[in-house]
């Protein structure tokens, strides 16, 4: 079963770990150029009670500057925990692994949390801060909205990334065919889970089921579980259609034999319904009725 938006905001850096290095660009951020990239265990849990964990973390190797640790949280709302927790998350890694250099980073989904999620955090008196953590923050603000094929074709990952930080925005319909377009020449193992991702990213929201149609038709020869889930879906929906329109015909006839008139709206009522258990109590009414009030009037 799909999942979380959360799930996918952070999971995308699993799949992809390069992909930290195009987003620090679009950030504008000086990164160096990864060579190399390490998933991490996220647990950050000590020999206490409190249970912690970072939702990604990859050892990033880099040419010239050496390695450094990247953090990646998913953050779909404000949490003020969090002004506890990210410090922690840093402060802990840093120990850990050898004062390697951490950097932490955070996606969001509306531009309300990514403008708090930006927010130094700061430890220590207002005259003398012991401790400033500066977040970088990926989210609707500053992903590029990405509408043309040839440039989503480039970095999919990215593209894949941006879809999911503009689900709410009002051209993601434009966004997400682009994305849909761009996987078609994609091979299945790059295309597979970039469908999926984009799946999970969108939740709930109206833009997953425009994401399904376009997979449906776009990405209809993947083979990957929501393709396939989709294509089922469809075609239950193409035998439900057809078994409606089955009993629209019965009751048209139904009714033509026994002499009832219709109405141009009762008629366009009835060739637009694709109520079956409705349907089918027409069809009961209309066995014995002798005006089209009998069938369709409420009882």
């Amino acid at each position: 079963m799909v999942s979380s938006p959360h799930e996918a905001m952070h999971r995308i850096f699993q799949e992809y770990p390069g992909l930290f290095s195009r987003v620090s660009e679009v950030l504008g951020i000086d990164i160096p150029q990864p060579t190399s990239a390490t998933v991490l265990p996220t647990d950050l849990t000590e020999n206490s009670p409190v249970e912690r964990r970072v939702d990604t973390l990859l050892r990033i190797e880099t040419q010239d500057d050496g390695p450094f640790l990247l953090a990646v949280e998913a953050q779909g709302k404000k949490d003020p925990r969090k002004t506890t927790s990210w410090p922690y998350y840093v402060s802990y890694l840093h120990n850990r692994y050898g004062a390697l250099p951490v950097l932490l980073l955070v996606v969001c989904q509306d531009h309300a949390t990514a403008e708090w999620a930006a927010r130094p955090i700061t430890i220590g008196l207002r005259q003398w801060p012991t401790l400033t953590l500066n977040p970088l923050v990926a989210g609707p603000h500053n992903m590029p909205v990405i509408t043309n094929v040839a440039e989503a074709r480039k970095d999919l990952a990215l593209a894949t990334l941006a879809a999911i930080t503009h689900a709410d925005n009002p051209d993601v319909g434009a966004i997400l065919k682009t994305l849909s377009s761009a996987l078609r020449e994609a091979p299945d193992n790059i295309a597979e889970p970039i469908v999926e991702l984009t799946a999970q990213g969108l939740g709930n929201r109206p833009a997953a089921q425009q994401w399904r149609n376009l997979v449906a038709v776009d990405t209809s020869f993947y083979k990957s579980f929501i393709s396939e889930e989709i294509r089922d879906e469809g075609r239950a929906e193409g035998q439900a259609k057809g078994q409606a329109k089955g009993q629209v015909e019965s009751l048209l006839l139904i009714l033509e034999a026994r002499g009832i008139a219709l109405t141009d709206e009762t008629r366009e009522e009835i060739d637009t319904c694709t109520d079956l258990n409705l349907l089918r109590e027409w069809l009961q009414r209309a066995a014995t009725a002798t005006t089209a009030e009998e069938v369709f009037t409420k009882q």
